[in-house]
């Protein structure tokens, strides 16, 4: 079952976490816990929703945290997950630029012989090659087209 799919009703949701029900509605009042909705507008809570709601008694009742505080910790923590989010999207996409850059950049070296090996820019062929021997290819950089 996936932890986000809404299948508790607000009684079963109390019950797992040994809350009373006019306390989980406060909690959505708040904006603690928001579960999802029926079609009837009766709240249902998932297995995501009920560990939050463990958490929000956690840090209410063993470290003495307001509910103010306790939804303030909350939104840092959906803030920071969405930074991680982020910051994995921009590391894929920095390999993603640094395989492109290192297709364009590649070189080839070719013998009279017709064999050709790839080499990084800058570097020499890895074989020892005579006068006269060597052929440089590089592709052509195309400049950025302006639409």
């Amino acid at each position: 079952m996936s932890d986000t799919r809404p299948v508790y009703v607000i009684s079963v949701a109390a019950e797992l976490t040994g809350m009373h029900a006019q306390t989980l509605r406060q909690y959505d009042r708040l904006g603690l816990v928001t579960p999802s909705r029926a079609r009837g507008g009766g709240r249902r809570y998932s297995e995501a929703d009920v560990e939050q709601l463990r958490e929000v008694q956690r840090l209410s009742h063993e470290e003495g945290i307001s509910l103010a505080g306790i939804r303030r910790i909350m939104e840092l923590q959906r803030a920071t997950s969405r930074l991680e989010d982020r910051l994995e999207e921009l590391t894929e996409e920095v390999e993603r630029l640094r395989q492109q850059a290192a297709v364009r950049d590649r070189v080839f070296a070719a013998g009279r012989e017709g064999a050709a090996e790839m080499v990084a820019h800058g570097r020499r062929p890895s074989r020892r090659v005579t006068a006269g021997e060597l052929v440089l290819w590089r592709p052509a950089r195309h400049p950025a087209r302006r639409d």
